[in-house]
């Protein structure tokens, strides 16, 4: 029988560890396997949990007489209980040794957590130890370093004193030489030791500064010249240096000199040889900026103020070379050529700005901009002044001969619009009645407008917008803008456009006038395009100057003032126009229908649908409508376009009231107006259709059989009209007097 140890030490290839065959080569089968497979270093080497069914079936594999009763042997329980007890009794002996062996290592365990802990406080001890030593050691360090400062300051106020005497003693020895008028020190006879005599003869010279005149003349005057000369020697010895490009002389010589009085001088004498062949080529902005970049990389390096000292160079470019360069470029045209003045002021301003800008990012001491700001208003502060006056006197003169030039291409001699009373009262009546008051001007379909004019205005007013923004002081940059748009308002809108609506209504004939030549819708057309464009520099250039100014106000209130004078003149030329169109109808009515096409001779004859009359009409109201369409945009075309279409309906509706229709004439009238409704439908106006299919179905009383008048009459269409409407066409029929349509429609 297989002890329970056996069970488990199988080792590799399925080999228990004392030779033996394996537990699963013994017993075979996958069942065998399965149960194998859960002791732990089974013989495929694998590591997983212990399953106790398998254990206990793989046990009673092995158990004699275990098997099923179709096995090898029989079945004998008493023998596999027999077995289970033995295992139990085995594993219970297993589990106390396990046990005892997991108590032996737990009290080893405690007994190395106490040993560790007891090791533990011990280390403690000794670092507390440590820190104690430690902070007397700080302690001591402490004193030390205490009694080491107070020597040193006792060692200071005994050395400090004696220091000053001998140097007391040391200058009493050179102002004695200078005393005797022979120095005979080697400090003032070396050359090599300039930097020792410069500090000497400086110390002396403050020294001579406090000692009275009447004694002391003749001395004082010898340390003064000495003074003088070596002033002028270091300087020369800067300058050289700089020559020959030695950073390090430079630098020891400005730090010598210093305290002299002739250091700016020295600073002078650096800028000077700075812009030595520094402006080579044609663009001193660059020159200047280059310039200044390279002394900000090296001043550095040899003064100790390098911000005073670029300030001083950056001022000096600006007061001597750009203000002359710029007052060369601007005084030769600033009386002889205004536009060529403006421009270069405008360039020069601009590029001088934009110099100002590169030199923000340089150190020039705490306040930059307003010293930058300070030196463009020194250069530019004579042509600022009066710039506005001379951009409006230019504005206007170039806008006057703008406009000049294009009426002179026209051969157009502009006639004057009256103002005041009179011609206010004109314009009322001429609104209220349509009245032509005056002669009309034949303008041979000349619109006098022009959209290369208008850009050029506009062209022009935008540069002086532009230059406006930059050249005017911030506070008088919205009124001089209002000052630009009134200017634009002036020759654009009332000098041009203004001009050419009062020329287009006086061109406008009068409605019984024949083969018109009705130009005013080109006038809208183009009208309404150029104030787009004005209406479009007016938010892009205009508005960004005075948006937070009260100018901002007074321009729209201008604006709208121009809109709605340009709008009341538009509306009066559109209606005078239609008026127009509806008299061109009439015309064309009244030579081409007659009355024979509603009552013809032969009523079993007539071949044509619709009348020549209808066809001319409805031809000429097509190229009305296209040209409409073509001249306006938004809702002002369906206005217009209804306007119209309601003349056109009451045109036809008392045209066909001046004719008697016979049957087959009524069939024609009937054809007529479907013709014109199918003409109103491009009008694409519900209002319109509905007019001219209210008035084709009026028509279908011309034909209708007398017993079914009233029911016609009293349609969905008809149901609605008066009743004198109906009758009136119900009285045109040539049948109305007969006594039976009296009797039915009555």
């Amino acid at each position: 029988m297989a002890t329970t140890a056996e069970l488990f030490e199988v080792g590799p290839g399925g080999s228990s560890g004392s030779g033996r065959p394996g537990v699963c080569r013994q017993l075979g089968g996958r069942a065998e396997e399965r149960a194998f497979a859960g002791c732990p270093g089974g013989a495929l080497g694998r590591e997983e949990p212990f399953v106790a069914d398998e254990y206990i079936e793989r046990l009673v594999w092995r158990t004699p007489g275990g098997g099923s009763r179709g096995g090898p042997e029989a079945f004998d329980p008493k023998r596999l209980l027999e077995e289970f007890v033995n295992h139990i009794q085995e594993l219970q002996i297993m589990d106390e040794r396990i046990q005892r062996k997991v108590e032996k290592l737990e009290q080893q365990c405690q007994k190395e957590a106490k040993e560790f802990a007891k090791k533990v406080q011990e280390l403690q001890k000794s670092n507390q130890v440590a820190f104690q030593h430690f902070q007397e050691l700080d302690e001591h360090i402490s004193y030390v370093a205490t009694k080491v400062c107070h020597l040193g300051d006792q060692l200071e106020g005994v050395n400090t004193p004696r220091q000053r005497a001998v140097e007391a003693q040391k200058l009493m020895k050179y102002f004695n030489e200078f005393l005797d008028g022979e120095l005979k020190s080697d400090v003032f006879i070396n050359s090599e030791k300039i930097k020792e005599a410069a500090d000497i003869i400086q110390k002396l010279h403050l020294i001579a500064q406090e000692l009275p005149f009447d004694r002391f003349s003749e001395v004082k005057s010898k340390i003064a010249s000495k003074y003088h000369d070596l002033e002028c020697q270091l300087i020369q010895e800067f300058t050289s240096a700089q020559r020959r490009g030695e950073i390090s002389r430079m630098r020891e010589v400005a730090a010598v000199l210093l305290h002299f009085k002739g250091y700016s001088h020295c600073v002078d004498v650096y800028i000077k040889q700075c812009q030595e062949g520094a402006y080579l080529r044609n663009d001193i902005f660059e020159d200047a900026a280059a310039l200044c970049q390279r002394v900000n990389k090296q001043v550095g390096d040899i003064f100790s103020n390098p911000e005073t000292v670029l300030a001083k160079l950056i001022q000096n470019v600006f007061e001597i070379k750009l203000q002359s360069f710029v007052k060369e470029q601007l005084e030769e045209c600033r009386k002889s050529d205004a536009e060529q003045y403006l421009k270069n002021l405008y360039d020069l301003y601009t590029r001088t700005s934009s110099l100002s800008s590169k030199l923000m990012e340089f150190n020039l001491g705490t306040d930059k901009q307003t010293f930058l700001s300070k030196l463009i208003k020194s250069i530019f502060i004579s042509y600022l002044e009066n710039y506005i006056e001379v951009e409006t006197g230019y504005l206007k003169s170039r806008s006057a001969m703008i406009l000049q030039r294009y009426y002179d291409s026209k051969n157009h001699q502009k006639r004057s619009i009256g103002t005041g009373g009179i011609q206010d009262l004109k314009e009322r009546i001429r609104q209220r009645t349509n009245l032509p008051l005056g002669p009309s001007i034949d303008t041979h379909g000349e619109t006098f407008l022009s959209q290369e004019v208008v850009v050029n205005l506009l062209q022009e007013t935008k540069q002086a917008f532009e230059r406006c923004h930059r050249l005017s002081d911030p506070s008088d940059l919205p009124r001089n803008a209002f000052r630009i748009f009134t200017i634009l308002v002036e020759f654009l809108c009332i000098e041009h456009i203004d001009y050419a609506l009062e020329t287009g209504l006086a061109g406008i004939p009068s409605s019984d006038s024949r083969n018109a030549n009705l130009y005013f819708l080109d006038v809208v057309q183009q009208a309404n395009t150029i104030f787009h464009l004005f209406d479009k520099q007016f938010n892009d250039h205009l508005m960004p100057l005075i948006s937070s100014s009260p100018k901002l106000s007074e321009c729209l209130q201008k604006k709208k003032e121009i809109i709605e004078q340009m709008e009341m003149k538009l509306d009066t030329g559109i209606d005078r126009t239609l008026n127009c169109m509806i008299g061109q109808m009439k015309h064309i009515l009244a030579a081409e229908q007659k009355k024979t096409d509603f009552k013809p001779e032969d009523e079993n004859n007539v071949l044509i649908q619709y009348t020549n009359a209808c066809v001319k009409v409805c031809a000429y109201v097509r190229k009305q409508v296209e040209k409409i369409k073509n001249s306006m945009d938004g809702k002002n075309v369906d206005t217009v376009l209804m306007e119209l279409g309601v003349r056109f309906h009451r045109l036809i509706y008392e045209h066909l009231q001046q004719y008697s229709y016979s049957c087959m004439g009524g069939m024609l009238a009937i054809c007529d107006v479907a013709e014109y409704r199918k003409c109103a439908k491009d009008f694409k106006i519900p209002m319109v259709l509905h007019l001219f299919d209210t008035l084709h179905a009026l028509c279908n009383l011309l034909v209708v059989a007398p017993d079914n008048l009233k029911q016609v009459c009293s349609g969905e269409q008809l149901a609605n009209l008066d009743k004198n409407i109906l009758h009136s066409f119900v009285q045109l029929r040539a049948d109305y007097r007969s006594a039976r349509l009296a009797r039915h429609f009555s």
